[in-house]
């Protein structure tokens, strides 16, 4: 990452145009420890010369508190670790008294159990007046994070350093540093998020909408077997959500978890149920899981999802999980499917024995890998020819993306085995089918750390040449290991997990809506944009990103010496690759002020602007003022009912020039 000198002095000169972003940190001292990965979650580049915006000295670091004080003031905003001059002079000293830390409360978040994986002996300090605590032992109330505002800038103070992965002891470092005054440098709105209305029964769709989309979601993907059957009251609801999303520049995907239908259908149908292995009707966890390789079934649930689509303005259909149960395997017959009365017919008839043998006291290793090749070619051929009808489907709303959500079994191999799943006999599929993969971690893994979504991509990516279709679901849950500090991802743990995806995959989901905390929403668009390299140039900012990011700016702006019609709310938009961007002294006449596709190029006009685009869904768009003519590659084109009922334009999914006049 490159960064010149004078950083901080030059967002201080720009205050009026690049906001006051918080853009780069240097470490003093030769012990860096995990503090790079607590910044980089957030965006901060390493400016490893000159003055920077945030200033860490690590433990043993020998400062001169006096003249840091007087940077400080400036608009420094300076971390301390643990005891030395510098935190003394800043009034934070220790005392002879010691306190065992193992579990601490954040004040901002006391509800939130926070436990270190070991114990550790940590001074008491004294603390100046002015100074806020953030995080302190819970039993004891000894202060282990705090800090205060001084001029323009602001001290931070750690007790101890924050772990080996940044996340270990104060998870919301990040939180903190934002009370002090910082503000990440930029912005991605490009993430996926799952919604469940069984979460929100009381949620207001129009509080909720403005939100997400200022956590940086782009699409939502809501729980659709609610809406199965038509129902006035939660037909209404769903309606509502939907527009309210695409006034926000939200698309809405119909997220299906065939086999599971609907209650109803379950109830209506018990002789389209699927068995597990003991013979029981496999109704597991919240699933209802019928038998799709009946025909009967497979015709009713496909006219079904044929009237879900058209009853409700979807952008995308997400075909979600379709194989089988259950993560333990052939070691829980109780929990084991498909077991059906179909199956065992065409399985017997083909390979010549039952497969409940496979369960027998003393199975037939033979017997085994051939039912367990059988059931995960069989996963394939339903997910196949469930692409196969959406592909018919798409004739009549070519507009609709397509998802087919996946568990991952190349990173945990025993996903084959355990549920079906076979990830190498499912992407060459992208070769007829036009859809996005979104591999799904699975719960075996969720304990392990960031550093695993490089992994993942780069196991995938030898199994298709079409690495921009693969994406990833991080599962943002209470996890059944014994993990730490906190049984959810959050903070800093969270921001570095949606950082390594983004940096390794095309998209990003988040399962789900519901479950990411209020304190972690504001920090969502900085973790997952990606920046490759960013410099100042005397006035200019030079900003190089592979999917095309945001800056917080204020103002009109120039972006490669031209006006730029592409900013609004406090966010100038610029597209992939690298360009400058500086103060201009003029707006252009029309803005596009939000935009969910990935935007190629864009210019101001003598009568209003023009933009390229790339989308695989529709695209959203919502301008400054007024729209009096729009051409779409040359033809003149008239907007969708909805675009004028939701005041957001909907433009065609694919590769477009859009001319506003």
């Amino acid at each position: 990452m490159r960064l010149p000198l004078c950083t901080s002095a030059l967002v201080w000169a720009l205050g009026s145009s690049l906001s006051a972003a918080t853009l780069s940190y240097q470490i003093l001292g030769d012990e860096h420890g995990s503090w790079p990965r607590v910044m980089e979650s957030i965006g901060l580049h390493a400016a490893p010369v000159g003055p920077s915006d945030v200033i860490i000295a690590t433990r043993g670091t020998n400062l001169r508190g006096a003249e840091w004080q007087s940077r400080v003031e400036k608009g420094a905003l300076l971390v301390l670790e643990g005891e030395s001059a510098a935190a003394v002079h800043f009034g934070f000293k220790a005392g002879k008294a010691t306190v065992p830390v193992r579990s601490v409360e954040d004040l901002r978040a006391p509800s939130i159990e926070m436990i270190w994986e070991k114990k550790l002996d940590v001074p008491v300090f004294a603390l100046p007046p002015e100074a806020k605590v953030f995080t302190r032992e819970r039993s004891h109330g000894a202060p282990l994070l705090a800090g205060f505002r001084r001029g323009k800038g602001a001290v931070l103070w750690a007790a101890v350093a924050p772990g080996s992965q940044g996340f270990e002891r104060f998870p919301y470092l990040p939180q903190a540093l934002a009370e002090l005054g910082l503000d990440p440098p930029f912005r991605s709105a490009r993430l996926w998020a799952f919604f469940d209305s069984s979460y929100r029964v009381r949620a207001d769709v129009d509080y909720l909408a403005p939100k997400w989309r200022a956590a940086g979601i782009a699409a939502l993907h809501v729980a659709a077997w609610h809406y199965w059957e038509a129902d006035p009251a939660r037909d209404a609801y769903l309606r509502k959500l939907i527009d309210d999303c695409h006034r926000n520049a939200i698309q809405v995907y119909a997220w299906l978890e065939l086999p599971h239908v609907s209650e109803r259908f379950w109830a209506e149908h018990p002789e389209w149920r699927e068995k597990t292995a003991i013979g029981q009707d496999a109704h597991l966890d919240w699933r209802r899981l019928m038998n799709l390789r009946n025909r009967a079934a497979f015709e009713a649930a496909r006219t079904g999802v044929q009237q879900l689509l058209a009853r409700f303005d979807w952008d995308g259909v997400n075909l979600a999980e379709l194989y089988f149960e259950s993560l333990e395997g052939m070691s829980n017959p109780a929990r084991f499917t498909p077991m059906n009365a179909d199956i065992r017919r065409e399985f017997a008839a083909k390979h010549g024995f039952d497969p409940i043998d496979v369960f027998a006291a003393k199975p037939d290793i033979g017997k085994v890998k051939t039912f367990l090749d059988y059931r995960a070619d069989l996963a394939r051929r339903q997910q196949e020819e469930w692409l196969q009808a959406l592909d018919v489907m798409r004739r009549e709303r070519p507009h609709l993306d397509v998802v087919l959500t996946h568990v991952d079994d190349r990173f945990d191999t025993r996903m084959r085995e355990s549920i079906g799943a076979d990830a190498s006999k499912v992407l060459p599929l992208l070769a007829k089918h036009d859809f996005t993969f979104l591999i799904e971690d699975p719960a075996t893994i969720w304990n392990l750390g960031p550093s695993r979504y490089p992994q993942i991509a780069t196991r995938y990516a030898e199994l298709t040449p079409r690495r921009e279709r693969l994406a990833i679901d991080i599962n943002v849950v209470e996890r059944y290991q014994n993990v730490y500090p906190t049984k959810q991802q959050t903070g800093v743990e969270l921001l570095q997990l949606v950082r390594e995806a983004s940096h390794a995959f095309e998209r990003v989901a988040l399962y789900f809506e519901n479950s990411l905390l209020p304190q972690d929403l504001p920090f969502l668009v900085s973790a997952a944009a990606v920046v490759d390299t960013v410099e100042r140039s005397g006035a200019k900012l030079v900003v190089s990103s592979r999917h095309g990011v945001g800056l917080p700016w204020q103002g009109a702006a120039l972006v490669d010496g031209l006006p730029w019609p592409v900013h609004g709310n406090g966010v100038v938009w610029i597209p992939a690759g690298m360009h400058t961007v500086e103060p201009a002294a003029k707006d252009t006449a029309l803005q596009l002020v939000d935009f969910n596709g990935a935007l190629q190029s864009a210019r101001a006009t003598s009568k209003g602007l023009e933009f390229a685009y790339r989308s695989e869904a529709r695209a959203l768009a919502r301008f400054s003022g007024p729209v009096r003519r729009m051409l779409l590659d040359g033809a003149p084109f008239e907007p969708a009912p909805a675009s004028v009922a939701t005041g957001t334009w909907m433009l065609p999914r694919g590769q477009h020039l859009v001319v506003i006049e």
